[in-house]
């Protein structure tokens, strides 16, 4: 007896912030790649089929993509800076102090003490 089929493995490549075309919203989608393999005895050996997609994280649309539609999403996620890490924001811990005083709920702060975000 042969045991033979196929399994479904689903690879997330990046996180891109597009505007949704469902609901309109500039949100982050994720760049999935699905491949399914052909499996022997439960082993997969070689893949069927490949295919790429996006999923809106704020409504769950997902759209499919070409596999060079993919790539450039790719590279684009790989050249943009992260959120927070663009020159646009101030870092308060760039001082040197890890803890900047005035930030209510830090380490240091007795629980109870004014500007505490759980007083007594």
């Amino acid at each position: 007896m042969i045991i033979f089929g196929t399994k479904g493995y689903l690879y997330q490549l990046a996180i891109v912030t597009l505007v949704c075309g469902r609901c309109g919203n500039p949100a982050a989608h994720t760049l999935r790649k699905r491949v399914t393999k052909f499996t022997l005895f439960f082993v997969p050996l070689f893949p069927v089929s490949t295919k790429y997609g996006t999923q809106c994280t704020f409504c769950g649309a997902e759209s499919q993509l070409s596999g060079e539609q993919a790539e450039q999403l790719q590279v684009q996620a790989a050249t943009a800076p992260a959120p927070g890490h663009g020159p646009q924001q101030a870092n308060p811990f760039a001082q040197g102090n890890p803890f900047p005083q005035g930030q209510p709920g830090q380490p240091g702060q007795q629980p109870g003490a004014p500007g505490h975000p759980y007083q007594r």
